[in-house]
């Protein structure tokens, strides 16, 4: 870290009167974890020269290499705004090293950095737009989460319906407070349901404010006696949660998927940007979609994307065109869901379209007709693809795309993957209350 911009961030503490910070940074799974340390410290951590145990974080290291030092990005300094003003608490994302000073293979912050630095040898720079979605819910008497929902409204609706706007309007004035420039506030299709939109940016930054964004929503409704949950689909017959992410590539300052004389005003690297999700998408699932719980949201019927298809014009398939041109001009693809790690997410998705113009991969036409109102054997005849129907079908996915597997790399894929199956193992022996209602009394 350059002289200047320690001494910088030093000053800004003590003017904030800064008592403690907190080092974040995400395990395998994207679970956020941090090492809380005082003023004190700061100037050590600043150094690089704070160690953690990296054996009891979840896909890190055996006990055997448990040591690993945490590296602050200064860039991600920042105050949490619910905190005492007075000692207040402050926050750094970091970067996980080995002892020798190499970047440990297993961060999924230095995973995305390393795709980054792909693409931008041809010149490329990713910018991302997430819409996160996420439910409220009601807690009981010892403040365990239930799946009472706060309200029945629906899509846009506001108060006396919305009773969660109050804590929606707290979350966004919250994340300003932190620098976000919030676009969209507003209730989604579900009861429970919300949305909040920021504004787009370069690749690690989006996946830093993803990280940050959950964990401000989660607080803030705490305090409003709520339970924010970015599970994809908590309450069985209503509409999960997605986190549709929009896409582009911008070279020289110029996105480079716009081409005014370019068919649907699209350039040559965006249709084979676009080609690549398409090819990877199934490989990509168990990283966009990384529980058994995601393939409950992906089912025909709740608006979740299930058909490996694109268009311009309607939102049945897996990716969709926005209207806008120039330098909004943008690919979204919809089937992720906030659970995933957004470091891992971002990463596969770039590597994927990377792929698709390194290798000038050539989309199917576009689909725009309701694909939901197909059958099996229209879809065939057109040749539509369907994404996995469970997390094992993905986990397969995954191992047979080489492209996605290094993306990953090799620590990140094998403990991933082995983490995901024993996942999918626990849940397959389990006897669910499905089971129960339907053969206790039948048999």
């Amino acid at each position: 870290m350059k002289p200047e911009v320690k001494k910088e961030i030093l000053e800004k503490a003590k003017e904030m009167d800064v008592q403690f910070i907190r080092l974040q940074f995400t395990d395998i799974f994207g679970v956020l974890k941090n090492v809380a340390i005082t003023i004190h410290q700061l100037e050590k951590a600043l150094d690089g020269e704070l160690m953690f145990d990296g054996s009891s974080i979840e896909g890190f290291v055996r006990i055997e290499e448990s040591d690993m030092y945490l590296k602050p990005d200064p860039d991600t300094f920042g105050i949490f705004p619910w905190r005492p003003q007075q000692g207040s608490v402050a926050r750094l994302i970091c970067d996980v090293y080995n002892p020798d000073g190499t970047p440990f293979e297993g961060c999924p912050r230095n995973t995305l950095k390393r795709t980054i630095a792909e693409a931008k040898e041809l010149g490329y720079t990713m910018n991302v737009g997430p819409e996160a979605e996420f439910f409220l819910f009601h807690t009981d008497e010892q403040g365990r989460p239930t799946l009472e929902t706060h309200d029945k409204a629906g899509y846009f609706d506001l108060t006396p319906v919305d009773h969660g706007e109050s804590a929606r309007r707290d979350m966004v004035l919250t994340l300003q407070e932190m620098g976000f420039e919030v676009e969209a506030s507003h209730h989604e299709v579900a009861p429970g349901q919300h949305e909040i939109d920021f504004k787009y940016d370069e690749a690690l930054k989006t996946a830093d404010n993803i990280s940050t964004f959950k964990y401000v929503v989660r607080t803030l409704a705490q305090r409003h006696g709520l339970h924010a949950s970015f599970m994809p689909k908590p309450v069985f017959g209503i509409n999960g949660s997605g986190m549709h992410a929009n896409q582009s590539l911008f070279k020289n300052g110029e996105n480079v998927f716009y081409d005014s004389n370019g068919k649907l005003e699209l350039s040559q690297e965006a249709y084979y940007y676009l080609g690549g999700l398409i090819k990877h998408a199934r490989g990509m699932a168990a990283i966009t979609n990384p529980t058994v719980n995601s393939y409950k949201r992906l089912v025909p019927g709740y608006e979740a994307p299930v058909y490996i298809a694109w268009s311009a014009k309607n939102r049945s398939p897996l990716i969709r065109i926005p209207a806008k041109r120039g330098a909004s001009t943008r690919i979204e693809l919809r089937n992720p869901d906030p659970a995933c790690n957004p470091y891992l997410a971002v990463a596969v998705m770039l590597k994927a379209g990377i792929d698709g113009i390194k290798n000038k991969i050539t989309p199917p036409a576009s689909v725009d007709r309701n694909i939901y109102d197909m059958n099996a054997v229209q879809r065939e005849e057109i040749g539509i693809d369907s994404l996995p129907g469970s997390l094992i079908e993905a986990l397969d996915e995954l191992k047979k795309d080489e492209v996605v597997m290094a993306a990953l790399g090799n620590h990140i894929a094998k403990r991933f993957i082995e983490a995901k199956e024993l996942e999918y193992e626990k849940y397959r022996v389990q006897v669910h209350q499905w089971e129960i209602d339907n053969y206790l009394t039948m048999f």
